[in-house]
Order: C-alpha cells, then structure tokens, then sequence
C-alpha cells in the first residue's frame, strides 16, 4: 500500500526543483529515516515499566523497538555496565511515511493549545528533531492503561544539504510550522 505523504511528496518534487534551481532530480532533498528513542533511566531496569514502554512503541510505530543499554558502568548515576537504559525505533519507506502522516494530520492538531512546531529543531544539515511530553496525544495509547507519562524525542533524518531546503520540504508536506 502506498502511502498518501509518499504520494504527495512525487507531487512535490518539480516546485522542489524549480524552487531551489537543482540540475538533478537527486539533489531534491528527501527523508531518509525515522528514528524515535525514549530513555527510561533506572526506571528500564524494572520489567513491567520496560515491557510498558514496548508496548506503547509497538502500538505507536507498528515495530517492536530495540533496547539500548550502557556502553560503559557510571558508579554515580547507578549505572552498569550493559544494563537497560532506554529504547529506538529506526523506521524506513512505508512505516516511515505511515508514522509522518499520522503525526502530521492526527498526533499533533490533538495537542492541547497547539500553536505549531517550532522550526528552531532543524539542525546545520537539514535534519529535523522533535520532542514530546507524553504518549497520550497518540490515538493508539488508552488513557487507562498507562501508568507514567513519558515523553520521546523524534529525528528525522534528510538528504537536505541545509536548513531550508530541508524547511521547504517539511513545508510542502504539511508540516505545521509555528511562523
């Protein structure tokens, strides 16, 4: 199935050109990736809280999250060495495209007083990150089930060479920036 933002992103592509004055339909910048982590801290070293949170990407990315663990122990913070600390979601093509769409025209209008995103999340190479305060504003979450509020952040990863050219390709999709 294909999906509607992939559709409107081929639809896109010749003001793209136009716009940005490229020889080559390759220069056009595109999204490579999604990857979506959330740090669980301490709290990952209990199971329920850990299979929770599963739970919850599974439900949201419609793909089972890989669990990330300490690279070195930090007798400070508590932490051994390989010990459980959050969890990372990388989606691609269609469920790449399926989570944006859902984000875009259901996640976000649901937030309480949204005025829009903040463009201040691109970085120097055109990728832009997110965060978000809790699970919630997700349609697949049940309020009753959830037992702690947990936010995430969200990168997404593009070919763009620079900030705007990046901007005007979240632009033309339907981000809805706040300026």
């Amino acid at each position: 199935m294909v999906q509607r933002l992939k559709i409107l992103y081929k639809e896109i592509l010749p003001q793209l050109m136009k716009d940005f004055n490229y020889k080559n339909k390759h220069q056009i910048p595109k999204i490579e990736k999604i990857q979506i982590n959330r740090s669980l801290g301490l709290s990952a070293s209990n199971t329920s809280v850990l299979k929770k949170s599963i739970e919850e990407f599974m439900l949201i990315t419609g793909q089972k999250p890989v669990i990330t663990k300490a690279k070195k122990a930090i007798a400070g913070f508590k932490i051994r060495e390989k010990m459980d600390l959050g969890l990372t979601v990388t989606l691609r093509n269609e469920r790449m495209y399926a989570f944006l769409d859902k984000l875009i025209n259901i996640t976000l209008p649901q937030i309480r007083d949204f005025k829009g995103i903040n463009s201040k999340g691109f970085d120097k190479n055109g990728n832009f990150n997110l965060g978000l305060k809790e699970q919630l504003i997700f349609p697949e979450i049940d309020y009753d089930d959830v037992k702690q509020i947990q936010g995430f952040g969200i990168s997404i990863v593009t070919t763009g060479k620079t900030k705007n050219e990046s901007r005007a390709l979240f632009k033309a999709l339907g981000f809805p920036f706040n300026d």
